[in-house]
């Protein structure tokens, strides 16, 4: 290449521009003005926004509602999430609480039972039969309830539990016709008591491996409002001690000589307090018992006898001029020297019984093969009076 190509070229590459710029001038306008020779210099182009700035801005708004949409998504979903998820396990506490309900009520038919009076040992094998038929139907319910996935291996405890009770309960059928004709009653008391274990164990089970867990499992998990149901069917282990299902025995089976329960019966009547002043009545001197709305008398009654004393009767009667006011109650199960409390209320004095001279007695009634009834009974002199504001 020669010198002179070497000069054209950069001759082209300045000259170039000046060319464009040329053009440009060429073809503005003329400024608009009068005067002569004013306005007619070059006029400063005005100021524009860069033309990539406008896309971008556009581009990071988009972003931005974009991200707002996803997380709004992602919190929405969540919410239906945990809805789901609550109303998931609500619905299973929900299928499992009529069957503990259903079977906490069988355990207290069971227990009323055993302390019938005049139970006959055919009719508590029935009665038995039937228990057990009622608990294998509640076991065939819950296997047929699907609970949700962290529950199901929690929710076979349950099922567990009813099994025993319903084995438990055919087991006590079962041992009842066995024993019948064995003379030795603790031999027969102690068969019992080691079939009716299986009860005990039901609630064992029902507490500590079904709801317990299951209960932390819902916390857990973030679940609340829901409540695991809770069932026991033995509300009084004492009523299914050997002690309890001897005295079953002897009550099923009494002695041939007039049908007396051998060894030594009774109760006690040992004090009557008045609430809510909370004095004793004594039968020394007379007692001024404040009339008010939540006026009560209780009773302490003690077990003075070496067996436990089922279905024990307590009346409280009130002689205060006109019709004597008479309460009934009854306390289920007492072993022996326990004591326990049988209250009276709602109490509707005559007008008679203020200012005179009344009498509070309350005699706890007699039980089989009791001979002392000297303690049974005790009558107090009161003056009732209207309580003070």
């Amino acid at each position: 290449m020669s010198t002179y190509d070497d000069d054209e070229i950069e001759f082209d590459f300045f000259d170039e521009p000046e060319t464009v710029e040329a053009s440009q001038r060429s073809r503005r306008l003329p400024r608009r003005g009068g005067g002569d020779g004013g306005g007619d210099g070059p006029k400063r182009p005005p100021l524009q926004t860069p033309t990539g700035l406008i896309p971008l801005a556009r581009l990071v708004g988009l972003i931005a509602i974009a991200i707002a949409v996803v997380v709004a998504l992602v919190f929405w979903i969540g919410a239906c999430q945990g809805k789901n998820k609550h109303d998931d396990y609500a619905s299973y506490a929900a299928k499992v609480k009529p069957i503990a309900e259903s079977s906490r009520q069988l355990g207290v038919e069971f227990a009323n039972k055993l302390i019938a009076p005049g139970l006959k040992q055919a009719d508590l094998e029935t009665s038995l039969q039937q228990y057990a038929q009622q608990e294998q139907q509640a076991y065939d319910q819950a296997q047929q309830i699907r609970a949700p996935g962290p529950l199901r291996r929690i929710h076979q405890h349950l099922v567990d539990a009813l099994e025993l009770r319903a084995k438990g309960l055919a087991g006590l059928g079962d041992a009842l016709s066995q024993t019948a004709t064995l003379k030795d009653v603790s031999t027969a008391a102690q068969r019992l008591t080691d079939v009716a274990a299986l009860l005990t164990a039901s609630d064992v089970v029902w507490d500590q491996l079904y709801r317990l867990p299951a209960t932390e499992e819902l916390k857990t998990l973030g679940v609340t409002g829901v409540v695991v149901p809770e069932s026991h069917f033995i509300q009084n282990n004492d009523l299914v001690s050997a002690r309890s299902f001897g005295i079953l025995e002897n009550r099923m089976h009494p002695a041939s000589t007039g049908g007396t329960p051998s060894g030594k019966h009774g109760d006690g009547l040992v004090s009557v307090r008045v609430l809510p002043q909370g004095t004793d009545l004594t039968t020394a001197t007379a007692t001024t018992v404040k009339v008010s709305a939540d006026l009560s008398f209780v009773a302490t009654v003690v077990n003075s006898g070496d067996f436990q004393e089922v279905n024990v009767p307590v009346t409280l009667t009130i002689n205060a001029g006109g019709t004597p006011i008479v309460r009934r109650q009854s306390i289920t199960i007492i072993q022996p020297a326990q004591q326990q409390t049988v209250t009276f209320s709602n109490f509707n004095l005559p007008t008679s019984a203020f200012g005179a001279k009344a009498t509070v007695k309350v005699v706890v009634g007699a039980v089989a093969g009791e001979i002392n009834t000297s303690n049974n009974s005790l009558s107090y002199t009161v003056f009732f009076t209207l309580s003070g504001p």
